[in-house]
């Protein structure tokens, strides 16, 4: 048999597969709402660690140039000193006291050399240990938030674990529903239920109220919305708006009927008796 056409379905056929298609997304909803806040949570702790882990690497990259600039100052140190082992030992072949003044400018200078990278190497240090206890504790944060995030996971995951299955289902029958609603229609029931707090983007009409917003619905467009003639929205919300007969829901009107009608009876025959 060939699949109909949604465009050719009646008013009625699409109202009623757009609420088969809202309860089932509506349940999918619940399913998710199960895991609470838990998937934000393991997000935060996955983006923390990241930027933490980022953090590390920059200080550990700092302490790597505190440490080469250490190792290039302890290099001119060495160069410094053979520099003033030579200018001594040439004190002692000097002819006059211009070479002398010279020589022990350079020794002085290459001194004052000496002192200065010493200096720098000791600044450093300093910068190397403070980095490292830096590094030491970003990493024991690092850690912490490991333990945390897999907690979270593992929480996650049994949750997910019982509701995988049948939500997959109903992910698979909200997929067929869809191909049976025309892409108009499907695209509007979308742009409302995305903006919709509660996620509903078709409601039932439910003590002469919209059941999105509540906000009361003038008589004429409630009989429209029993006539099943056109798609008809809540002037206040937007919603989708179908009557609850048709969603095959039992309004409450029609089950007080019932118990009005025996106490008629009941006092007619009160009346027969006294007679």
């Amino acid at each position: 048999m060939a699949k109909k056409d949604p465009t050719d379905l009646s008013v009625e056929e699409k109202l009623k597969t757009l609420y088969q298609l809202q309860t089932t997304l509506s349940a999918i909803d619940e399913k998710r709402a199960l895991r609470g806040e838990l998937p934000l949570e393991v997000q935060d702790l996955e983006d923390e660690i990241q930027g933490l882990t980022t953090r590390a690497e920059k200080i550990a990259s700092e302490i790597k140039e505190f440490q080469s600039a250490i190792d290039q100052k302890k290099g001119e140190i060495t160069t410094a000193e053979a520099s003033v082992a030579k200018y001594k030992s040439q004190l002692d072949d000097v002819k006059n006291n211009r070479e002398y003044d010279t020589l022990s400018k350079e020794i002085e200078f290459q001194t004052l050399e000496i002192e200065l990278c010493n200096k720098k190497i000791k600044e450093a240090t300093v910068q190397v240990a403070e980095k490292q206890q830096e590094l030491d504790e970003t990493q024991a944060q690092i850690e912490d938030r490991r333990s945390d995030l897999e907690q979270k996971r593992s929480e996650l995951d049994a949750i997910m674990q019982e509701t995988r299955e049948e939500e997959d289902k109903l992910k698979e029958k909200a997929k067929d529903l869809e191909t049976k609603i025309e892409p108009r229609l499907l695209g509007s029931f979308k742009r409302i239920r995305k903006s919709a707090r509660n996620g509903l983007g078709i409601v039932t009409v439910q003590r002469d109220a919209c059941g999105g917003c509540f906000n009361k619905i003038p008589p004429q467009r409630q009989l429209d919305i029993k006539m099943h003639k056109k798609i008809v929205v809540c002037e206040y919300c937007g919603r989708i708006m179908i009557d609850p007969e048709l969603a095959g829901i039992k309004t409450e009107t029609a089950a007080e009927e019932k118990p009005k009608r025996k106490r008629a009876i009941r006092k007619t025959a009160k009346k027969a008796e006294e007679e």
